[in-house]
């Protein structure tokens, strides 16, 4: 499958995000759960080696809790600190905000010393639509950074002030400029990272169904009846459409609207909860 991965504006985005690392104590990376391979930028370690980073899984609702799990005992074993967030959910939001402040004590506290309550600046970043802005405007409780279920919403950089010692900066979604792994880069696409517009529609579903026929056979199967072991890509797609009633005139069956309600689903949990990569597939 060949994807336009890395569009003009994204040199751009780097350049802004170079240029305020001087303002910065602390960056907040978001990656997705259901791909955290997939969706950590390569290129941040390098970037950001200077400071502090909290590494935060979100959607993790939607991924498997083993594999969560497995992901942030690897981060926290590389010495960086890690959690698994929800950003649509309120439950961990204190917890995240600790999670920030403890990273910036070292800093805080040296200026403190000197008589001066320092306020903190973070920086969150991300790759396309792993949900920074949402995280924003949890963390902030109220709606205060710019928000969408498309990849390329945040088009620059917007402060958020979350108390009267913490301010986040919202940052748009950098992809790095060469993938060299096809199959991280079609979990990207699964999980809605790549904009669906520039790419085969049907292929890419018949390539989820079929990951998803391999790794949760029973639950795919549940959500659509027809589906059974050993389907290619193509007969996937199709017995979405028996499933789901999908026909066209003269009774063809709707291939195309089958691959986008799969596609759907999966995005909103509703076939499985799934982690499509592991630490120990070294991705």
């Amino acid at each position: 499958m060949q994807i336009q991965w890395y569009p003009g504006h994204m040199a751009k985005a780097r350049r802004m995000l170079e240029e305020n690392l001087a303002l910065i104590d602390v960056v907040v990376e978001l990656a997705d759960a259901r791909a955290p391979g997939a969706t950590r930028n390569p290129d941040f370690d390098a970037l950001f080696a200077a400071k502090h980073r909290v590494i935060l899984l979100n959607k993790s609702d939607l991924a498997s809790p083993a594999g969560t799990k497995a992901w942030l005992e690897s981060y926290r074993a590389s010495g960086a600190a890690a959690m698994d967030f929800v950003a649509t959910s309120a439950h961990k939001r204190k917890a995240a905000i600790s999670a920030i402040e403890a990273a910036a004590k070292e800093k805080v506290d040296r200026m403190r010393a000197k008589g001066v309550m320092k306020t903190v600046r973070a920086m969150v970043v991300g790759i396309p639509n792993v949900g920074k802005s949402t995280f924003i405007n949890r963390v902030a409780g109220e709606n205060r950074a710019k928000v969408g279920d498309r990849p390329g919403v945040t088009k620059g950089k917007q402060w958020v002030k979350i108390g009267p010692y913490l301010e986040l900066m919202d940052t748009p979604g950098l992809l790095w400029p060469k993938l060299e792994d096809p199959e991280l880069a079609k979990h990207l696409a699964y999980i809605g990272s790549i904009n669906d517009d520039i790419m085969d529609i049907e292929q890419l579903a018949g390539d989820l169904l079929a990951e998803l026929n391999a790794r949760c056979p029973n639950e795919l199967a549940a959500r659509y009846c027809a589906i059974r072991p050993g389907m290619a890509p193509q007969e996937l797609l199709e017995a979405v459409c028996v499933s789901r009633g999908f026909r066209l005139s003269g009774n063809a069956l709707d291939t195309e609207r089958a691959a986008r309600v799969s596609l759907d689903e999966f995005r909103a949990g509703k076939i499985a909860k799934v982690t499509l990569e592991l630490p120990e597939d070294g991705r």
